[in-house]
């Protein structure tokens, strides 16, 4: 062996990969969001639907949210104008951005300064992040929603509890309980808050982050709140229509003993005409 065949001792370290910052952000754009999957080349994900663009991701959820992760402001902006334009907005949009941090061989999870960090931005991270912040943007648009409702039937209410009068717009009320049903549905249905997302079978051992991302945006108990308040609106507008018909059977019991009355009053007047 020759002096340039011998291997060379070293007492360098290996290079140690500085951690990378990138971005994720959710965006609810409408009630409900049905892509042509046939014009996006890239596709890595079927449910949800989940595809590359740049060096980043973009999943798609049926019930109108999109996330990104690892694009570029200038990209982001692009691709949520071609959903824009595929699905117009229903309302207000409702978004949410969080820091993440590229960091190998450190813990999953959220940082001290709320930055979270994962070992990669692979495909399995970007869809279990991608369900958490999609759950998050969605269950915050129905709450700003279910508030809504709640302030139209508390001064109904407080006019019931001051007065004893109730509502006179009947139809106004049967709309609050198809609101409080299409919000349940919506919430347990669509979106499954509850229910964990498919790539947890394949990389179990994301099941922890998955955990701490699901503590830290409050899935369940948000969740299981919201679903509290659309059941109470909907006893409430229940209630009231309840009330309505009864007080509205009474009338009509008044008005057919009047007819009865008035009938019998003719007849015997009838009789006794000379």
């Amino acid at each position: 062996m020759t002096v340039l065949d011998q291997p060379v001792a070293t007492d360098r370290a290996p290079p140690v990969l500085q951690p990378r910052a990138l971005s994720a952000r959710a965006v609810h754009i409408s009630d409900r969001l049905v892509v042509d999957r046939s014009r996006y080349p890239r596709v890595v994900s079927s449910v949800p639907f989940c595809y590359r663009e740049g060096d980043g991701y973009v999943v798609v959820f049926r019930y109108g949210v999109v996330v990104f992760a690892g694009l570029t402001e200038a990209e982001e902006k692009q691709t949520l104008a071609q959903f824009q334009t595929e699905a117009p907005p229903s309302g207000p949009i409702e978004e949410e951005r969080v820091g993440l941090e590229i960091r190998a061989g450190d813990e999953e999870g959220a940082a001290a300064n709320g930055v979270f960090q994962i070992r990669e931005l692979s495909l399995a991270h970007v869809l279990v992040l991608g369900d958490i912040l999609a759950k998050s943007v969605a269950l915050a648009r129905y709450e700003r929603e279910i508030a809504s409702v709640f302030d139209t039937i508390e001064p109904e209410a407080s006019r019931l509890a001051v007065s004893g009068k109730l509502p006179k717009s009947r139809a106004a009320l049967l709309r609050l309980i198809g609101s409080a049903l299409l919000a349940q549905h919506r919430v347990s249905g669509r979106i499954a808050f509850a229910e964990k997302p498919d790539v947890l079978w394949e990389h179990p051992e994301l099941s922890r982050l998955y955990a701490r991302l699901e503590d830290e945006y409050e899935i369940i108990e948000r969740g299981t709140l919201l679903n509290g308040k659309v059941t109470v609106v909907g006893s409430a507008a229940e209630t009231f229509t309840d009330m309505m018909d009864t007080a509205r059977s009474a009338r009509l019991e008044l008005l057919i003993v009047i007819l009865i009355l008035a009938e019998l009053l003719i007849g015997a007047a009838a009789l006794f005409r000379p």
